[in-house]
C-alpha cells in the first residue's frame, strides 16, 4: 500500500476512534468525561480532514476543497460548543453556519444539469422534515434568549439547503460518492434535530441523548467525507 493510502487510512481510523470515545464521553454524566472532551473534540476534524487531504483517490475530486473548507468551520464550531452560554452558542453556529455554506457551494457547482430542487422527491422531504422541526425547536430557543430564535431559523434554513442540494449532484459524479454524501448531509439534520430538541424543547432531557448527537453528528462528517474523496470521476 502505497505511503499516502497508509496515512490517509491511519487519520482515519484515529477519527473513528476518536469519534466514539467522544459520543460515550459526551453522554457521561461525569463532570470528568467532559473534562476529557476538551481534549477529544477538537482532534475530530483535524483527523477526518487530514485523511481528506492525504488520500490520493480524493486528489482530483470536485468536492475535496469546498468539504475541507467546511470541515475547518466544523473545528470552530466544536471548539465553541464545548463552552456554554449564548455568546457560545451563537458563535459555534455561525461557524457551523459557514461550513453549511461551503458544502452548499461545493455541491451547487457539481449540480444536476437538468430540473430544478422543487422538482425532486427528496429536497420535497427534506423541506417537509425542515418544516416540521424548525418551529418548536425556533419557539424554545426564543424563549430561552430572544437572540436566539432567528439564528436557530437562519442555521436550520442553511442545513436544510445543504441536504437538499446533497441530493442534486451531477449524475456524471460516481454513484458511491453520490449516495454518501447525501446520507452524510440528511444524518446531518438528524444530528441537529436532535440537539435543537434536546437544548431547546425537551424538560430534563437523558444525558445520553447527547451521546446520540455526537455519534450522528461525527457519523454525517465521515460520510460526506468518504463522499467527496469518491467522486473522483
Amino acid at each position: 500500500m502505497p505511503r499516502a493510502f497508509r496515512t490517509s487510512t491511519k487519520l482515519k481510523l484515529a477519527y473513528l476512534a476518536i469519534a466514539a470515545t467522544d459520543a460515550a464521553l459526551a453522554g457521561s454524566s461525569r463532570p470528568m468525561a467532559h473534562r476529557v472532551r476538551v481534549l477529544t473534540k477538537p482532534l475530530l476534524m483535524p483527523a477526518l480532514a487530514g485523511s481528506l487531504a492525504t488520500s490520493p483517490r480524493a486528489a482530483g475530486s470536485p468536492l475535496r476543497t469546498s468539504t475541507l473548507v467546511a470541515q475547518a468551520f466544523g473545528w470552530g464550531g466544536d471548539v465553541a460548543l464545548l463552552r456554554h452560554g449564548t455568546s457560545a452558542f451563537a458563535a459555534g453556529t455561525g461557524s457551523f453556519g459557514v461550513g453549511h455554506a461551503a458544502y452548499i457551494s461545493g455541491f451547487a457547482r457539481h449540480r444536476a444539469p437538468a430540473g430544478s430542487l422543487l422538482g425532486a422527491t427528496t429536497p420535497r422531504i427534506i423541506a417537509g422534515l425542515w418544516a416540521a422541526l424548525t418551529p418548536p425547536v425556533a419557539v424554545g430557543a426564543l424563549r430561552q434568549d430572544p437572540r436566539l430564535g432567528g439564528a436557530v431559523i437562519g442555521y436550520t434554513g442553511l442545513l436544510a439547503a445543504m441536504a437538499a442540494t446533497s441530493s442534486r449532484l451531477n449524475p456524471e459524479l460516481p454513484a458511491s460518492a453520490r449516495r454518501l454524501t447525501l446520507a452524510g448531509a440528511v444524518l446531518f439534520m438528524v444530528s441537529d434535530g436532535i440537539l435543537g430538541l434536546r437544548k431547546f424543547v425537551l424538560k430534563n432531557p437523558p444525558a445520553r441523548l447527547e451521546t446520540a448527537v455526537m455519534a450522528t453528528y461525527t457519523a454525517s462528517q465521515f460520510l460526506l467525507s468518504e463522499g467527496a474523496a469518491r467522486a473522483s470521476s
